[in-house]
């Protein structure tokens, strides 16, 4: 894996030119949706931000301590109990 001059693999790159309310406002979308939306759309809504969190876990994972790796999992696990929940509900 390349890394840039500040030890960032490349591939990071360009996430650090995405506009950041851009990236706030649509992270809000979602979460609006996953709360408004019928259930197994709001489901399947947050099976998408847990897959989006897990890409970017498995991109990231070399660069991380420990804990930090445990904390991911475990938000993209909550995650997936969410959707379960939202599922079955």
């Amino acid at each position: 894996m390349t890394t840039s001059n500040n030890n960032r693999p490349d591939w990071l790159a360009p996430l650090t030119t995405l506009n950041p309310t851009v990236v706030v406002l649509g992270t809000l979308a979602l979460f609006l949706g996953v709360l408004l939306l019928p259930d197994p759309v709001g489901a399947a809504l947050v099976l998408v931000i847990a897959a989006g969190l897990g890409w970017l876990l498995s991109r990231t994972w070399p660069v991380l301590a420990p804990s930090a790796r445990a904390i991911r999992l475990v938000v993209i696990g909550l995650l997936v109990a969410v959707a379960a929940l939202k599922f079955l509900t």
